[in-house]
């Protein structure tokens, strides 16, 4: 899954520490998420767009294969 995380991140001054912290997740999940690594679980994902005051479809893009 697509995503633009790191680029939100930027536009706020949040580290991956920072952006964790705030969802509730270590902050090697945020850069796997990042390096779409890993796909986040929907509440993860509801509530990293929340933070942004993004929709999900706005930070992620699914593109098929």
């Amino acid at each position: 899954m697509k995503n633009n995380i790191r680029d939100l991140r930027a536009e706020k001054q949040l580290t991956q520490g920072d952006l964790a912290e705030a969802v509730g997740v270590s902050r090697q999940t945020i850069n796997a998420i990042e390096k779409e690594k890993f796909d986040p679980s929907l509440p993860t994902a509801f509530r990293i767009a929340r933070l942004f005051g993004r929709t999900i479809e706005e930070v992620f893009r699914y593109e098929e294969v």
